[in-house]
């Protein structure tokens, strides 16, 4: 069985409405999900996992929140699969700056999919988004976990 650890910071509720979407989508192809909210406890060790989901929202001008950086230098180390979204508000710097949380962090752990970039909260028509990103990291996850013996 696939098993996925979910990880996000949130605020305003919007990034944890996300993960819980991811996770019950996942959840429906038979995969095992842990969800952790960062800051909420001692760190999963996410070497018990085939994939990591994290997210973030954007703080400031584009920035990484201090809680997300502190989980990475805790985390230790750079998992592979890791699968980043985020939440943000164009509001607030525009195109430029949307998620861009999101977009280092995509970067920092070569996820293997783009990142998932959620304007506010994932109701209506982006929980559409939010199933079709899910898919790519299903068809990922499980090749993967195809080619690996534990």
């Amino acid at each position: 069985m696939v098993r996925v650890l979910i990880c996000y910071a949130t605020y305003s509720g919007n990034t944890e409405e996300t993960a819980k979407l991811i996770q019950t989508r996942l959840n429906s192809e038979g995969m095992e999900t842990t969800m952790y909210r960062i800051g909420k406890g001692p760190i999963p060790d996410p070497s018990g996992f085939h994939a990591v989901v994290l997210g973030s929202f954007t703080w400031g001008k584009g920035a990484t929140p201090g809680i997300v950086k502190d989980f990475v230098y805790e985390l230790g180390w750079k998992p592979p699969n890791v699968y980043v979204f985020g939440t943000g508000d164009t509001q607030f710097g525009g195109d430029d700056l949307f998620c861009k949380a999101a977009d280092k962090l995509a970067k920092f752990y070569c996820s293997p999919i783009a990142p998932l970039k959620i304007e506010q909260s994932p109701r209506g028509s982006q929980e559409k988004h939010v199933n079709n990103w899910t898919e790519g990291v299903i068809k990922h996850c499980l090749n993967f976990y195809k080619k690996q013996p534990y």
